[in-house]
């Protein structure tokens, strides 16, 4: 009888790892394909010189999209989805860009931006992935740095104090370091998340607002 539950528990242990190697590799799969789809998009926002879209505008693009891949994420419709939210997000990228690069070091800005976004992420991953070590504690943190960083950003708007778009901006820097390793862990210990759709936009998301905050921060301290 107890070899019957060792031999269950080894199968189930065996099932459990085959079933996150697969959401991983799917996930890490169509989140490349994603960020290259969304340069894609800020290129082409580049090279039609659109403006920088209207905050309003863009809070009902962004959600909405976001509430359309949710809804769709069990369906084949849920790729599209997942690749109308980030040709969107990269599309609004684009302005950003085009505008740091009217300045005398905005390309270096990007690439250092760039640079640390990727090794960060790489780095928080690898963190996640080698120890295995379980990050659901920082579920709390999310929500109530979400509620924290969505008040700031919406005083920012009207204040207009370079003192708090820089707190906002390390703010995001912080949340999506979190998000990464929460969202990551999950996947690792079939916790939370198993739809690779979702965990896809969830490290998407964490990869722009680190990227875009990083780039704040760098403009802010150059003096640009």
């Amino acid at each position: 009888m107890a070899y019957q539950d060792t031999q269950m528990t080894r199968q189930q242990t065996q099932t459990q790892a085959v079933g996150t190697s697969k959401v991983l590799r799917n996930t890490y799969g169509l989140l490349a394909m994603t960020l290259l789809f969304s340069a894609v998009t800020a290129g082409a926002a580049m090279a039609m010189g659109i403006e920088r879209m209207n905050i309003l505008v863009f809070f009902i693009g962004a959600y909405g999209l976001m509430f359309l891949v949710h809804k769709t994420a069990n369906s084949a419709i849920g790729l599209l989805s997942t690749f109308a939210f980030t040709g969107f997000m990269g599309f609004t990228l684009g302005p950003i860009l085009s505008a740091y690069l009217t300045l005398p070091n905005g390309a270096q800005l990007i690439m250092t931006a760039l640079g640390m976004t990727g090794v960060t992420f790489v780095g928080l991953s690898a963190v996640a992935l080698i120890t295995r070590k379980d990050f659901s504690f920082l579920a709390n943190f999310l929500m109530a740095g979400a509620i924290v960083l969505i008040i700031a950003m919406v005083a920012g708007i009207f204040l207009q104090i370079p003192a708090l778009s820089l707190m906002v901006s390390a703010g995001f820097v912080l949340f999506a370091s979190a998000a990464i390793l929460y969202q990551t862990s999950e996947i690792v210990h079939r916790a939370g998340e198993t739809n690779y759709i979702l965990a896809t936009i969830t490290l998407y998301v964490s990869i722009y607002n680190l990227f875009v905050s990083l780039l704040s921060i760098l403009g802010i301290m150059s003096q640009d």
